[in-house]
């Protein structure tokens, strides 16, 4: 028998119901919404004429397609004290998200060839409480790697400009332009124009500007201005140059820019959006949209992330950028913790060293409050904020897009997955680290007042968290994004 899930606050984020709507959604044995019922009038005459198996009734509480986050860093294998699966997607599922899309760089080994996306997807299998798709990556010398991770179920492949941090660096090392290049002319030749997304983190380090070089001449490395003195805004503003190079090279192949920080690199993307039809894409996160450089204490390396974040006259360019038809097309997390040694938070001569401390913020499961809440605070200061249906697009609808999921998930229409984020945009809680199911606690949001409470998470019409009873069973599945010439199809195992 079918479920049946009420609320009086639904926004379906079909295109065609922009308002919220008092009513229902039937879903059937298999997790697929069945039918919309769009007033009280329809659910009444359902409940008289048809038995369902359970009525979920959310109340006054807000129904809406679950949250989509395609940048993702899970750890394991390798690193699972710094981020695992059933950690990353029990955080996902306690944030409101149904689907997350892990990054390919901090595991060991690598997602950067077939084996070692098997290894993630072994794992993953039997311990995730929400979807989880995969990218691959692309690093020098794996070019031969791409056509099968794009055949074998990757959502699309992914590189550095400035490589990553130690002890990734020498895993997952940077790309330069003439391999870049190389790597968007095998992508042309061997894959249709809608499959083999390109995904770069768009920093391009000049010698003057490396943290490493800098350090012994540093004198105050715990102060968060030393850290922010080595990426200025240049590096992205440089990164952007090159890719919008290719970008023009390569008009017809999607390539998108992830973890945008600074301002002053997005006239550069949309004169090119103008160029190639919006096939060049632009990402920011939470942490740019609501951390400003002038907060962060001494030793607060949980600030510390690539790119960095900014001081808060930066914003305002980011926040505008965020409307419809905008150069930034949707806001992902960036996920990315590490425990405390690796941090650089635990005692010692090296506490708090902002230019030895690994790079990357805890925020997966606070990212939808983070984001309502500062467009709240931009909204009660006369400047323009987020609206529902904002929110939805940005962190849902894009995303699926993105990933190729927009034709079962994103939003909530017959056929689709029943996917549900049921949350109370009203209330308000104090973000802290016993509030967090990731594995390791230390976030920059700690102490924070914010707005935007979870209540419920719903995958394929099974509730795999509840506020106040905990997680169902880890019932998420791997997504695998199977790519042809003639068809994409998704496997769901």
């Amino acid at each position: 028998m079918d479920l049946l899930f009420l609320s009086r606050r639904i926004f379906l984020g079909d295109g065609i119901h922009e308002e919220l709507i008092h009513g229902g959604i039937i879903v059937d044995t298999q997790g697929i919404i069945r039918r919309v019922l769009l007033s009280p009038q329809e659910v009444n005459t359902y409940l008289y004429n048809t038995e369902s198996e359970a009525v979920y009734d959310f109340g006054d509480l807000l129904l809406m397609p679950g949250l989509i986050d395609p940048n993702v860093h899970i750890n394991e294998p390798g690193r699972k004290d710094w981020e695992g699966f059933v950690t990353a997607t029990k955080a996902a599922a306690a944030g409101g998200f149904t689907t997350i899309v892990d990054r390919p760089t901090n595991a060991s080994p690598p997602t950067v060839s077939v084996a070692g996306l098997k290894a993630k997807t072994s794992l993953a299998r039997g311990k995730i409480y929400v979807d989880v798709g995969f990218w691959g990556g692309l690093i020098p010398g794996n070019l031969d790697q791409l056509a099968p991770l794009l055949a074998a179920g990757v959502m699309g492949i992914q590189c550095s400009l400035c490589g990553s941090a130690p002890p990734v660096d020498g895993e997952f090392p940077a790309v330069n332009e003439e391999q870049l290049e190389e790597a968007l002319q095998r992508l042309s030749m061997e894959q249709n124009e809608g499959e083999g997304i390109l995904a770069v983190h768009a920093e391009l380090p000049s010698p003057r500007n490396r943290e490493e070089k800098e350090e012994e001449e540093v004198e105050q490395p715990r102060e968060y201005k030393s850290f922010l003195a080595t990426r200025p805004p240049a590096m992205e503003v440089s990164g952007m140059q090159l890719v919008c190079r290719q970008a023009s090279r390569h008009p017809r192949r999607r390539i998108h820019v992830l973890n945008v920080s600074s301002g002053e690199c997005l006239p550069l993307a949309v004169a090119t959006q103008k160029q190639n039809q919006g096939q060049l894409t632009l990402e920011t996160c939470p942490h740019y949209l609501s951390l400003g450089a002038e907060e962060v204490p001494e030793c607060g390396t949980e600030f510390k992330t690539w790119p960095p974040i900014r001081e808060r006259a930066n914003q305002e360019l980011l926040w505008r950028a965020l409307k419809p038809g905008g150069a930034i097309r949707m806001i992902g997390s960036d996920h990315s913790p590490a425990t405390p040694g690796a941090r650089a938070s635990t005692c010692g001569k090296g506490r708090g060293n902002f230019l030895r401390a690994w790079p990357g913020i805890n925020s997966l499961q606070l990212s939808l409050p983070v984001v309502w809440t500062a467009s709240g605070q931009r909204s009660a200061q006369g400047c323009e904020g987020l609206s529902l249906g904002d929110i939805h697009r940005l962190m849902c609808l894009e995303p699926a897009q993105l990933c190729g999921l927009s034709t079962f998930k994103g939003r909530i229409a017959e056929g689709y997955d029943a996917d549900f984020c049921v949350w109370n945009p009203e209330e308000e809680f104090t973000a802290g680290p016993e509030l967090l199911y990731t594995a390791t606690k230390a976030t920059p949001y700690a102490g924070r007042r914010l707005r935007g409470v979870v209540h419920a998470t719903v995958v394929r019409g099974l509730h795999v968290y509840q506020q106040f009873e905990g997680f169902g069973q880890p019932l998420g599945k791997v997504l695998l994004r199977k790519s042809s010439r003639k068809l994409v199809k998704f496997v769901r195992l």
